[in-house]
């Protein structure tokens, strides 16, 4: 794509989900001939091609017809240093934790490994349309540095902080509270609302947080604002008994998190799986968000989600891919999966391509708190976007030369599509990704 700074008038059939599906049918807005006007690194306009030309003669257009652009995805929930170790499958979640990710996790005490592996996730990430993406780091604040320095190079948008625990892992992989919290207020003085970055408090999870470290955590976000929260809840009926006897005074998971100030507004709840009926009015009334991993969820045994209960409840939900215990990083993949589940699932809910859409999306931009900002082509969004184009063979493409309603076509985006079809990514209208081969 050429890029001019008068702009661009982008010419493509697209779509995206300025409202929530969930609430208002009508929430998928299609141009099967659309326009999306960049200027600055911002949308300045978006619909129809013909009327925006009209309006706007004099910005040059580029025609991308044969492909799709749709609003860049937002994982919600993914880990840095579990890229290598992506397909450790036949294990539930604590014997899969032993023997698969935490081995490969105190690998990243070695730098420039960690350095390496940070390049190459980041690089995933936006090879798969993924623009914004809220990560778990490293244990070691060395390697989570390494991941949020790759970030800002390459242009992504990434809320990222250093894992904290001090029990019940790997002795390697604890920290004292009093390191976790000064090498946490060095990451956040250093990366926090840098460019694209913001940083998030990260206790792995309540099983290996002790009171000591959940207070850390409480004090950080006290001291710095606008910083983020993200843990685990409720993911596994195994680490769920565990945490009831390790915090014997909690009426149930959730409340280990309240007692320290973590279910709130800005903080992302991984996981649960399997709450209460309590949690979830809690969890509703918190303002915390919860990340959907539909493919770690099958893939760890760890249950279905109780979508439908979430929904019900007014509790923001996205999706994550939960690299390494989920499948990979295609967030139409994700997607996908949760259909999928819940259609099997106990009072599943149906899901259509709106939801599909607006869930890899704009839901990930409102609970990281980024809604004015990216999630759809709203005027004056930042000109984040994921163009894709399927190979001329490809089942997607046999599929999309039917001519079929937007609503049909877009579902067979999520079902075929996959990183061979992205063709290009950009975020505040800089390419972060192209798969297209460079021109003199």
């Amino acid at each position: 794509m050429s890029h001019s700074p008068r702009g661009e008038l982008l010419r493509a059939p697209l779509f995206h989900t300025p409202r929530n599906p969930f609430q208002d049918p009508s929430a998928l807005e299609c141009y099967e001939d659309g326009g999306l006007l960049i200027r600055e690194g911002r949308i300045a306009g978006c619909g129809d091609f013909t009327s925006l030309r009209l309006a706007h003669p004099d910005v040059p257009s580029v025609d991308l017809r044969g492909g799709f652009l749709l609003p860049g995805f937002i994982d919600t929930h993914i880990h840095f240093p579990q890229l290598r170790i992506i397909g450790g499958l036949g294990r539930s979640l604590l014997d899969w934790l032993e023997n698969c990710a935490l081995p490969e996790e105190a690998r990243m005490a070695d730098h420039s490994y960690a350095c390496r592996v940070a390049r190459q996730f980041v690089h995933l990430l936006a090879s798969h349309g993924t623009t914004t993406a809220m990560v778990f780091g490293a244990h070691f604040a060395p390697a989570t540095a390494a991941l949020l320095e790759a970030a800002g190079s390459a242009g992504l948008r990434m809320v990222a902080g250093q894992v904290l625990s001090d029990r019940k892992l790997r002795p390697e992989l604890h920290q004292t509270p009093e390191r976790a919290y000064r090498e946490s207020r060095l990451l956040i003085e250093r990366f926090h609302r840098r460019g694209r970055l913001r940083y998030a408090v990260t206790p792995r999870f309540a099983l290996s947080t002790s009171e000591a470290m959940l207070e850390v955590c409480q004090t950080l976000l006290g001291e710095h604002e606008g910083v983020l929260m993200q843990t685990h809840l409720n993911e596994n009926r195994e680490e769920i008994a565990e945490v009831a006897r390790l915090f014997p005074w909690a009426e149930d998971y959730l409340a280990v998190y309240e007692r320290y100030g973590l279910s709130r507004a800005g903080s992302m709840m991984a996981h649960n799986v399997h709450p209460n009926d309590s949690e979830i009015d809690r969890l509703a009334a918190s303002g915390a968000a919860v990340a959907h991993c539909a493919s770690s969820n099958a893939a760890l045994g760890s249950g279905l989600f109780p979508f439908k209960r979430h929904i019900e409840a007014g509790i923001r939900c996205s999706l994550g891919t939960d690299v390494g215990g989920g499948t990979g990083f295609g967030m139409l993949k994700e997607a996908l999966q949760a259909y999928l589940l819940q259609r099997i699932a106990p009072n599943g809910m149906l899901l259509d391509a709106s939801h599909l859409l607006y869930l890899a999306t704009q839901a990930g931009a409102e609970a990281l708190g980024l809604g004015e900002e990216t999630g759809d082509f709203g005027v004056g969004k930042s000109a984040d976007f994921v163009y894709l184009r399927p190979p001329p063979e490809s089942a997607l493409a046999a599929v999309l030369e039917r001519g079929q309603s937007p609503q049909q076509m877009l579902a067979a985006i999520f079902t075929l599509g996959g990183a061979e079809s992205v063709r290009e990514v950009r975020v505040a209208g800089s390419v972060i990704y192209s798969a297209e081969p460079e021109t003199e």
